[in-house]
């Protein structure tokens, strides 16, 4: 018994900017790194679309039958065992199962109000109410539910449904299997988040997620993500801006973004004011912007959801350090708003800590996934 090891807890989360894994062992009952592995090659995951983005929040209105994207085939499942194993190999983890995140744009997301009922008359009506809604054939999907907390008086309860179809299950599947792995668990990106940004906080909490690609937007309510709301703009927009404005080869962005964001952000920001350069990422900033107030007008319109403003905007993703935005985000809608540290919840060596803030906001869905069992 002297000789055991600690349990290891693996996370994975395969976006649009590369695969990124973190490994926990608890020890003590607290959780501690132990080794974490990302790549920065462009992947296509997230065009695995089920799911539109108008019907990622139950707007009362029937989902479109549609199709997938890009069709799931040998070829890619291939491909991402093979990137899998090497990200894994190259940051010699041990744990052998994963919890892996799903793309917001694979998963089916609504709220929902039934009446308060018991289990089984409770299942029924779910699926019978969900079942207008989802935009595939409800027998081709995996759906799960959470029952919200409510005052004990109120005679209808909020159901949150999230559903999946088994085509995405079975290629995430075939991927770790591939890769020598075992998929122990799916989850939203949107729930790793809320573990790693928010935890047992309760205050009503938007996180924006900047991502390669894509921007998610969660409004959180007793830790619960609520709202879910995504556009096309992210961080390959910045790197396409620098490089006009640089000069510079695609190769050499990612670094000169760094450097440049770093350089302003630690309060030497003469060398351009916050005006000019927010005016010269307005392309990414301003969809942004408005899309922040289009989750908090969709979520305040919300059944039960009313006079709940957020108090605070959690910023995270690739573009977490972007300068000034948290500044002007708070500014416009006079909300308190920062970057999340992902790793706060994560015993780590103190030598680690400028590289782990450096790739942190990258990191903040794996570090979720890999919490899932120990929180």
């Amino acid at each position: 018994m002297f000789w055991l090891k600690p349990k290891s807890y693996l996370g994975v989360d395969i976006g649009a900017g590369g695969i990124k894994l973190v490994e926990l062992k608890q020890e003590k009952k607290r959780p501690v790194l132990f080794t974490y592995g990302l790549t920065s090659e462009k992947h296509d995951v997230h065009k695995l679309n089920l799911a539109k983005e108008n019907n990622l929040v139950d707007l009362g209105k029937p989902a479109e039958k549609i199709e997938i994207t890009e069709p799931v085939s040998e070829d890619k499942v291939e491909k991402y065992s093979r990137m899998l194993k090497g990200v894994y190999s190259a940051a010699k983890a041990e744990a052998k199962s994963a919890v892996v995140s799903l793309p917001v744009s694979s998963v089916f997301h609504a709220l929902v109000t039934l009446p308060v009922v018991n289990k089984d008359e409770l299942d029924r009506m779910i699926r019978a109410e969900v079942k207008k809604l989802l935009p595939m054939p409800l027998e081709e999907m995996a759906l799960d539910y959470q029952v919200l907390k409510e005052e004990k008086e109120k005679k209808s309860q909020r159901i949150l449904v999230n559903a999946v179809g088994h085509e995405i299950i079975n290629f995430y599947s075939k991927i770790f299997q591939k890769a020598g792995l075992t998929l122990e668990a799916l989850e939203p990106e949107s729930a790793a988040l809320s573990r790693c940004l928010i935890g047992k906080d309760q205050a009503v909490t938007m996180v924006i997620d900047i991502g390669a690609e894509r921007t998610n937007f969660f409004i959180n309510d007793q830790g619960i993500p609520i709202t879910h709301q995504t556009i096309e703009s992210g961080g390959n927009k910045v790197d396409k801006l620098l490089q006009n404005i640089l000069g510079l080869e695609a190769d050499l962005v990612e670094q000169a973004k760094y450097d440049f964001f770093a350089y302003i952000n630690q309060g030497k920001q003469t060398i351009i004011s916050e005006k000019k350069f927010l005016d010269l990422f307005i392309p990414v900033i301003d969809p942004i912007m408005k899309e922040i107030g289009i989750s908090l007008e969709i979520f305040l319109r919300q059944e039960g959801n009313e006079n709940k403003r957020p108090e605070k905007i959690v910023i995270t993703g690739g573009m977490g350090f972007l300068p000034f935005l948290t500044k002007y985000i708070s500014d416009t809608f006079k909300i308190k708003s920062f970057i999340g540290d992902p790793w706060g919840r994560v015993v780590y060596q103190d030598g680690l800590r400028p590289v782990l803030r450096q790739i942190g906001p990258r990191m903040s869905v794996a570090i979720g996934l890999a919490l899932r069992n120990m929180i």
